[in-house]
């Protein structure tokens, strides 16, 4: 029942590995609690009163909304399928509403910010290997607006010097090309020169010193330590760096669809989380430029 469902995410619904695991771990936690407190492994017979008990507990444990939330949309998703597949009559969930959530400040590197990483870079860099992959992550990042896990399993024939371009696989194994800029193409050239030298047969784009895969943990170190160096802000990670990507063309009249293209988005409203930042630059420049501006704030 659960192998069918997870089957289903994989061949269906196309989820990454990493997200069917999660599924995975919530459904087994769910199961654990409903042994543990009813003595019953039957996912079938289960009754929202013990999935409310189960909310409860996650709490008492300090679990914050958010993951609860998360995990609960989980187990949606299975009687969902269990519906689906005419295994039960009715989804337990139907008419459970969400626990309220804060709204997370995703707040942008500054473009000047940006800029005094790449430059910092250059000025401890003689072209050494590591010094152009990490420039290159932060410039790739920030150009095409990529995810973490997305720059992780790029390939070196998706880039095409050609066309200047770069193909992205992203959620649910959907493909969209994204433009490169000069300086980017610049930079891979030069990166990938010294790549040649490590060259075991991998197929990945960013490679460690060691010849091997890189990997998500490297990843954020890397931004984190380099932006830790200029920025005061608190979060210091990739998605910072693909949320300063989207802000920033919005800033500039970049239009709101295009921009949900390039992030590889599929409906307008997880792109519009992006406005309220361009938003409030809107504001500033009409206070400033508005003649009775100066007399509001």
């Amino acid at each position: 029942m659960v192998d069918a469902f997870l089957e289903y995410l994989d061949l269906e619904k196309k989820y990454s590995v990493h997200t069917i695991a999660a599924y995975k771990n919530d459904l087994q936690s769910f199961r654990k609690f409903l042994v543990t407190e009813y003595a019953q492994e039957n996912l079938i017979e289960v009754h929202y009163s013990q999935i409310r008990n189960w909310i409860v507990s996650l709490v008492n444990l300090k679990v914050s909304n958010r993951s609860v939330n998360r995990k609960v949309s989980a187990l949606k998703s299975f009687f969902t399928f269990l519906q689906k597949t005419k295994q039960i009559d009715h989804n337990p969930l139907s008419k459970h509403k969400s626990l309220k959530i804060e709204k997370r400040i995703q707040v942008p590197f500054s473009f000047k910010e940006i800029n005094t990483v790449i430059n910092h870079i250059d000025k401890d860099t003689n072209d050494d290997f590591e010094s152009l992959r990490n420039r290159l992550i932060v410039e790739l990042f920030y150009s095409t607006g990529m995810r973490r896990s997305e720059l992780i399993n790029i390939k070196q024939r998706d880039v095409s010097f050609s066309d200047k371009t770069i193909k992205i696989l992203g959620k649910r194994n959907k493909e969209r090309f994204v433009p490169l800029l000069g300086s980017v193409i610049q930079t891979l050239k030069r990166y990938l020169d010294l790549k040649k030298e490590f060259e075991i047969g991998l197929e990945e784009l960013f490679i460690t010193e060691k010849g091997n895969k890189i990997y998500e943990t490297l990843v954020y170190r890397i931004i984190n330590h380099y932006f830790g160096q200029v920025s005061s802000k608190e979060k210091r990670s990739p998605h910072i760096l693909r949320h300063s990507f989207a802000t920033h063309l919005l800033n500039e009249g970049a239009d709101l669809n295009s921009v949900k293209d390039l992030l590889g988005h599929s409906s307008l409203a997880s792109t519009q989380v992006y406005t309220q930042n361009s938003l409030d630059v809107l504001k500033k420049v009409y206070n400033k430029a508005h003649p009775r501006g100066s007399k509001k704030d």
